[in-house]
C-alpha cells in the first residue's frame, strides 16, 4: 500500500474533503479552522501558523493519521 503525504501547502477545504478523519488532528490541537470561512482560501500552513502551531509536528500528526 502507498503511503499518503499530505502537503502544508494543500488547501484546508480539499483537505477535509479528501480526508474528513483529519479533522481529529484539527480537534486535537484545539483549532477550529474547519468551519472558518478562510478555509476555502488557506493552506493548511497558513491555517496552523496562524493559531501559533509547529506546523512540522502537526503535518507529522496528520500524515500518521491519514495513514493508520
Amino acid at each position: 500500500m502507498n503511503k499518503i503525504q499530505i502537503s502544508k501547502n494543500m488547501n484546508l477545504r480539499e483537505l477535509i474533503s479528501k480526508y474528513p478523519d483529519s479533522a481529529r488532528v484539527f480537534s486535537a490541537y484545539g483549532i477550529g479552522c474547519l468551519g472558518c470561512a478562510l478555509s476555502h482560501y488557506e493552506t493548511i500552513e497558513q491555517g496552523i501558523t496562524a493559531h501559533g502551531i509547529n506546523v512540522d509536528e502537526f503535518m507529522k500528526d496528520l500524515n500518521e493519521l491519514v495513514n493508520e
